[in-house]
């Protein structure tokens, strides 16, 4: 076969743009279809399904390693996939999600690496905030930081999801890069650096080394923390979407101590996602006071059933006149599967305070 030349290779890509955004828009056609059929059965509600984006991103993954699959990674791919689908959704049912904002921040990120572009975010000022929204109704979804793979916890989150009406509906895994931003151009002309308190603790040793005698001043986002800098100077340690909207130079990059820093986040809303075969379940108890061996007759059921618990986390019961706590557990599989009931039943039994939080797809990118 002759090889193609510069020409030919651009008319060949030419058509298949073509057909690409044909079957882009018979895919939205169908979008539309469906928010029809639903009408007419009468489901008004918004027709995001955890599930079933979750399923079908996994089987555009599994395509891309297939025999039919192509120079491009699967997380490509599903990111490509995953804006088709953020797209044809916004025409069945527009999606209103809050964030912690403000602009610019990693959970804004997290809101469009899930969503996609297609959605009306909003930025909230702090974790309570987006419970609120959501419960209210005033957003369909909240997206909230849980966990860092340096800095621990986000007690806000844990705490908030004790007393909350709210399901966990799904999770996002966000490689979390740390760049100092400033107006200013040189190291050396940096007085003061504002970041989050999560922010400082991953970038503790690369300040140390490098910024030792420059004022750390703790901000509530890292969003905000670029916005100060714009305004007021010094730096900022956010990422590069703040560094964009703000205006800043960079520094330096990847200050994070750890390269494999991750964050993860939560989607919180109204959903009970069905089970997809690759899903986690969260919960939250308290063992029974005064009775020895009391948090190991709690975990026993996981381990006798060998189900894999994926993180166990405790928090101090607030306004308990002895010590006394809660303990967030998150496990592989759905509480809907038959093994996991009798599981969960056992817990449920064992435990002083018993709340499922959700169970939910695992994060498919």
């Amino acid at each position: 076969m002759p090889e193609l030349t510069l020409q030919d290779a651009r008319v060949k890509i030419d058509a298949l743009d073509d057909q690409i955004q044909r079957l882009i828009s018979a895919r939205a056609r169908v979008a539309q279809e469906v928010a029809r059929i639903k009408q007419r059965q009468g489901d008004t509600g918004d027709h995001y399904r955890p599930s079933r984006e979750a399923e079908v991103l996994r089987r555009a993954m599994a395509r891309n390693s297939g025999a039919d699959g192509g120079p491009l990674t699967d997380e490509v791919i599903a990111r490509l996939m995953r804006e088709i689908m953020s797209a044809c959704l916004s025409l069945e049912s527009p999606l209103t999600v809050a964030y912690l904002g403000p602009e610019g921040t990693y959970t804004q990120a997290a809101a469009l690496k899930h969503f996609g572009d297609s959605v009306t975010v909003r930025p909230l000022g702090a974790v309570d905030e987006i419970f609120r929204d959501v419960e209210s109704g005033a957003a369909d979804y909240g997206v909230v930081p849980v966990e860092n793979s340096i800095g621990g916890v986000v007690t806000h989150t844990l705490d908030a999801l004790v007393h909350t009406k709210l399901r966990i509906c799904g999770e996002v895994m966000l490689p979390v890069h740390h760049h100092l931003l400033s107006r200013e151009t040189s190291l050396a002309s940096v007085g003061t650096v504002y970041a989050h308190p999560q922010s400082f603790a991953q970038t503790r040793k690369w300040l140390d080394a490098r910024m030792g005698k420059a004022e750390r001043e703790v901000v509530s986002s890292n969003g905000e923390a670029a916005r100060i800098a714009s305004e007021k100077g010094g730096a900022a340690i956010a990422g590069l979407p703040a560094a964009r909207l703000y205006g800043l130079n960079i520094l330096a990059s990847n200050i994070e101590d750890d390269p494999g820093n991750t964050t993860r986040f939560l989607i919180i809303g109204k959903q009970d996602p069905s089970a997809t075969g690759e899903d986690v379940t969260s919960l939250v108890a308290t063992a029974h006071r005064n009775q020895p061996g009391a948090l190991f007759t709690l975990l026993k059921p996981l381990a006798d059933a060998q189900i894999d618990m994926t993180r166990i986390e405790s928090r101090p019961v607030r306004g308990s006149p002895v010590p006394d706590f809660y303990f967030f557990i998150d496990f592989g599989g759905h509480a809907s599967d038959a093994k996991s009931r009798a599981v969960l039943d056992q817990v449920r039994a064992n435990a002083a305070f018993f709340k499922i939080l959700g169970s939910y797809p695992k994060a498919v990118i």
